[in-house]
């Protein structure tokens, strides 16, 4: 398992905010599904014609078509993944590993705290950091139960959407949901720009890595309601944590880097995450606009990877 990985069309009706029983989908008699919005099938689209970190494979926009879909409003608690446990005894990657990628910014100095990324000096290997312990052992989530569960991988994102009758989002499905259709913008309350001073979302303000100002008012996560929800409903597709999502992570571009890509992505499965975390910043990590992604493999976790849950609809 790697502890933590790389560096950090229109709708016919409204959607509208609905709890699930009144959705087509059918919620699991195991654990209960939160609060959704439902889209309908339609034509759509996925990535921009404008990217601004190519080599992800942000570009070019694509036609794509889907089903009707409903994606929880705010990204899975704490408290909900701790009720999962404890219904069902599942131990997550990051448990059975026994680390998980820690960023250096939340810890005190703590002795568990191992080797990190030499690329990526913030980010440190913790020994029994988990979705129980997010700095490591010392560390506690009492305070925190209404925050996006992390150190959560692909793998433990996906026992839990079944437990709830779900399943991870498609990354169509994630950007659809983000613009409230298939209308283009930038960001899932429109097009202007986050700044250290007009506070959209929970991302980082100040000099990355060494300053947080936090003008936003948090160094970590934030609880899943912060911040004004979208006109959609949502809440936090930008910024506090990244989202896993169910499709394999491929760059389509012609380029050599992009062809070397694709084939680790092929040969390791590494998976799309959307909507940045709590550490992007315009000038380090520019990736909380919808159409930006990243790739991890299955089995990576951190401080700062989380997940939502969708659901069929007929």
């Amino acid at each position: 398992m790697r502890a933590f990985g790389k560096t950090c069309c229109t709708i016919k009706t409204p959607p509208r905010t609905a709890s699930l029983s009144e959705a087509p989908a059918s919620p699991s008699p195991r654990g209960c599904a939160g609060e959704v919005v439902v889209f309908e099938a339609s034509r759509t689209f996925v990535g921009t014609n404008d990217p601004v970190a190519p080599q992800d494979g942000e570009g070019p926009e694509r036609p794509m078509t889907i089903g009707a879909f409903a994606l929880e409003t705010e990204a899975v608690t704490i408290a909900r993944f701790r009720d999962f446990v404890a219904a069902t005894g599942y131990v997550t990657d990051s448990e059975q590993c026994g680390c998980s990628g820690v960023f250096a910014g939340l810890l005190r100095g703590s002795p568990q705290a191992t080797a990190g990324l030499s690329e990526a000096p913030w980010w440190k290997s913790v020994d029994g950091a988990s979705w129980r312990h997010p700095e490591g052992p010392d560390s506690s989530i009492e305070n925190r139960l209404d925050h996006p569960v992390t150190h959560i991988s692909w793998r433990d994102a996906c026992a839990f959407a079944a437990w709830v009758g779900g399943r991870l989002p498609t990354e169509v499905e994630w950007e659809h949901a983000a613009r409230g259709g298939n209308r283009r913008r930038r960001y899932p309350w429109g097009d202007e720009e986050p700044t250290d001073e007009a506070i959209f979302c929970n991302i980082w303000q100040g000099q990355f890595p060494e300053h947080n100002t936090m003008q936003d008012g948090f160094l970590g996560t934030a609880p899943v309601r912060s911040f004004a929800p979208s006109e959609s409903g949502f809440y936090n597709l930008a910024g506090n944590v990244w989202e896993w999502t169910n499709d394999v992570f491929r760059v389509r571009s012609l380029s050599r880097e992009a062809k070397a890509r694709n084939a680790q992505s092929r040969h390791g499965g590494d998976k799309v995450l959307k909507g940045g975390s709590f550490l992007c910043h315009k000038s380090y990590c520019y990736r909380y606009r919808i159409a930006a992604r990243i790739g991890l493999s299955p089995d990576s976790a951190s401080s700062n990877t989380g997940f939502r849950v969708a659901y069929d609809a007929c």
